[in-house]
């Protein structure tokens, strides 16, 4: 890991938003390389601000390094989605890689939507995301995993695809880790869609929340929600300081079924808890 610790970035962003006026804005910006994020958005009158991130480059390639920080202050409402799906092309030598950190403070909340992670043929790929919350936060991520397809419709395979989402409470006496949720997709002799691995499927869906509200009751809702689309599991965190967290997978052979599946799961918890509609990311 020394080697990939000291290689310099491809691209950095960083953003802080804090609640202004009677609604979320932008109070700290910074960009460099690859990465940025376009003027932000207002969806609904809720004073959500939604950002764009957008990598010029289109794609990580091998021995890449992306590095994200985001701060969401007391009191602020962040949506966080990305221009298009990320492609990870071949990655010979060394893989290519992802490192976010991201604070909440006292009755924030970010909802962290991108779009689907790609991995084409002999691609390696990791993906680090370092999340620190309040009590009172409310952290929502979802994402989904495909295969990239060649011309003639075979499926490419990729090396491996490692996703981990370290997720801390801090308290005023101290910081205790909530859930350490690793998932690593590596197939064996290349086939993603083995039995016993991924149950013949081949894309995969997660959907992450720490909330006060989270509870038996709402992961079976969920399970509800969600058991007629795609097989699917639900588990639980333990509960910190009064907040727990939720994970969902999803299995299926369509991106398409996938983001419906998410946006269902999610549309609950905006209607519900924030009073707002499912979202629209028209992205074209």
């Amino acid at each position: 890991m020394s080697t990939t610790a000291a290689r310099s970035p491809m691209g950095r962003l960083e953003l802080g938003v804090s609640f202004r006026g009677g609604r979320s804005v932008a109070s700290r910006q910074f960009h460099q390389g690859a990465l940025r994020v376009v003027r932000p958005h207002y969806l609904d009158d809720s004073g959500q601000v939604c950002y764009v991130v957008v990598n010029p480059g289109g794609a990580y390639l091998g021995a890449d390094l992306f590095v994200l920080d985001v701060e969401v202050c007391e009191g602020a409402d962040l949506l966080l989605t990305t221009q298009s799906a990320t492609k990870v092309y071949r990655t010979p030598g060394s893989f290519a890689e992802q490192r976010m950190a991201v604070r909440l403070g006292e009755g924030a909340r970010l909802e962290l939507v991108p779009d689907q992670l790609i991995a084409y043929r002999e691609a390696s790929y990791r993906q680090r995301t370092h999340i620190t919350v309040r009590p009172s936060s409310s952290l929502a991520m979802a994402e989904v995993v495909t295969p990239g397809w060649s011309p003639d419709g075979a499926a490419f395979r990729f090396e491996e695809v490692r996703l981990r989402n370290e997720i801390h409470v801090r308290t005023e006496g101290a910081t205790q880790l909530l859930a350490l949720d690793n998932l690593l997709i590596r197939p064996p002799s290349g086939d993603v869609t083995g039995l016993g691995f991924m149950e013949g499927f081949s894309h995969l869906g997660s959907l992450i929340v720490v909330d006060p509200r989270v509870d038996q009751a709402l992961a079976d809702e969920l399970h509800g929600v969600t058991s007629d689309n795609a097989l699917t599991g639900i588990s639980l965190t333990r509960t910190i300081a009064g907040t727990t967290g939720l994970v969902l997978r999803a299995l299926s052979n369509s991106t398409g079924e996938l983001n419906r599946l998410l946006g269902s799961c999610t549309a609950l918890l905006r209607e519900r808890w924030h009073g707002q509609g499912p979202l629209n990311l028209r992205k074209h």
